[in-house]
């Protein structure tokens, strides 16, 4: 019965993050600005890493958390680098 329930769960988990990365990438595709497409890199950033953490439940191995946490570093770095090069570029164009 728990396994059902916990089957039950994990797939509605899957469902709910795959239907967030179509509606991301659909933000990414046809985002009016730069910053609505920086937004919808960094939720694919945090739905791929909800997709691998997911997955390490299922499987039952703790060792996909470590490439979860790589993701979001990067992620993090990558966001950040491409708002201060935004950010330093407009400033150049007053």
């Amino acid at each position: 019965m728990t396994d059902n329930v916990l089957d039950i769960a994990l797939l509605i988990c899957f469902l709910c993050m795959l239907i967030a990365m179509l509606l991301a990438f659909v933000r990414l595709v046809r985002g009016p600005s730069m910053y609505d497409r920086i937004a919808a890199m960094d939720l694919i950033a945090s739905v791929t890493m909800g997709f691998i953490l997911v997955y390490s439940i299922v499987i039952q191995k703790s060792m996909y958390v470590d490439i979860a946490i790589v993701i979001s570093l990067i992620s993090f770095i990558g966001t950040v680098a491409i708002s201060t090069y935004l950010r330093l570029n407009s400033k150049k164009d007053e």
